[in-house]
């Protein structure tokens, strides 16, 4: 098996603006998406590319983060790397500098982010696979040597993400189907919080007429009624058989996050997202119990993996939001993903990326750990500016072909 070494690192700063309320919520208005880039070169092979999210302000600083963290992978070769990955991030977030910055949250943690994902992005080229494959095809022991399990494994060992990986192994050929059909996608784009009333109904339908069933609307206005109101409207012109999720971004207390909760029920929400302050794991634990049915789901400012275990072990979230750009890259989302199976919940990602990495880590948590295929958000601004864009049709992600993790810029967006 040919192997690359990592010659150098760089790290990218690109941003790009946002078009007539594109991206705009309770918080966010005018929103730039923003994207730290590692990029590992190597001597006549390929480059290894990953990223994270940010609004562009600060970008620079994950950027700098980037660099110094990333110097450390220079002269050590992809194999060797990823053989025991795991301790390998580790040694990286632990970095004893540096950890006073977090520990596991912040700009050091989006740096970790996207240096990880370069990392799983050189391996899968460097094999010639798509991400879903590489990470398919791998034994269950190797795939627990990926992942860095301290401080959950009073949850989940080794030894239990092995067992989970090697129970699910047997009935892998019965999801596998998912290749072809292709993986469901449900669309954020209709609801963004500055959109007009005639924005989401031409928007609805369209996206109704390309096979969505089911939508998300930003919400969290200081006016309750205009939430309702839009809420209302969405109902209208969705239907019925559509799925609707609602989206606070953390705008409410406790007290108003029950109260529209209840005030939203008519609508028949599917999930209230991000209801209250992202580190109030007992206001969510509260606020699970009083709205059920409606289940709760967060992760977008969820940190890592320890975070997520309180959120579990609370039984305080009931949609698993994990991100690969806001944890530590594709390994720290793994291990997430296998602590959720434990617990028996879907992992619906929050999509920082795009959707482009995610697109891969769905097929991979639906076929190797027995995930329902739910959905998988979908976000379609940045397209245009992807190597390899994600490929939604009818509604539904296409099995992506192309070697990496599909979240290589296109040429002419970095120069």
């Amino acid at each position: 098996m040919k192997s690359f070494t990592i010659k150098r690192v760089d790290a990218l700063d690109l941003r790009f603006p946002l078009q007539n309320g594109e991206g705009s919520d309770a918080v966010h208005t005018g929103a730039q998406y923003a994207f730290a880039v590692t990029r590992l070169q190597t001597a006549g092979g390929p480059a290894g590319h990953g990223l994270t999210l940010t609004l562009g302000a600060g970008n620079q600083e994950v950027c700098s983060v980037i660099k110094s963290l990333g110097d450390l992978l220079t002269g050590l070769d992809i194999e060797d790397l990823m053989a025991e990955f795991g301790a390998v991030s580790r040694r990286l977030a632990e970095n004893p500098a540096l950890r006073w910055l977090g520990p596991h949250k912040g700009v050091v943690h989006l740096a970790l982010s996207s240096i990880v994902n370069a990392c799983f992005d050189l391996w899968a080229k460097a094999r010639g696979v798509p991400l879903w494959r590489l990470l398919l095809d791998l034994s269950p022991e190797q795939l627990v040597a990926l992942l860095d399990l301290s401080y959950i494994d009073d949850e989940l060992s080794p030894a239990e993400a092995l067992a989970i990986l090697l129970d699910h192994a047997p009935s892998r050929s019965q999801r596998e189907r998912i290749l072809t059909s292709g993986y469901p996608g449900y669309d954020t784009s209709v609801g963004w919080f500055q959109y007009s009333e005639e924005q989401i109904r031409l928007k609805v339908a369209d996206a109704l007429a390309s096979g969505f069933r089911a939508f998300k609307l930003k919400v969290g206005s200081n006016d309750h009624g205009r939430d309702l109101h839009r809420a209302a409207l969405l109902r209208e012109v969705a239907g019925s058989d559509s799925r609707l999720m609602f989206d606070a971004n953390q705008q409410w207390s406790r007290a108003q996050a029950r109260w529209m909760g209840e005030a939203l029920r008519p609508f028949d929400p599917y999930w209230i997202e991000e209801p209250t302050h992202p580190d109030d794991v007992e206001a969510h634990r509260l606020l699970a119990t009083e709205l059920a049915p409606i289940g709760l789901a967060i992760g977008e400012h969820v940190p890592n993996r320890v975070v997520f275990k309180n959120f579990m072990q609370a039984r305080a979230v009931n949609f698993v939001q994990a991100d690969c750009t806001r944890l530590a890259g594709v390994s720290e989302f793994l291990s997430v993903s296998l602590l959720a199976r434990k617990y028996g919940l879907p992992v619906v990602p929050h999509v920082g990326d795009m959707g482009q990495i995610h697109q891969h880590l769905v097929i991979f948590n639906h076929v190797a750990l027995g995930h329902e295929a739910l959905f998988l958000e979908h976000i379609p601004h940045m397209r245009d500016r992807f190597l390899h864009p994600a490929c939604v049709c009818g509604g539904v992600y296409r099995t992506p072909q192309e070697p990496g993790l599909s979240c290589e810029f296109k040429d002419a967006v970095i120069l």
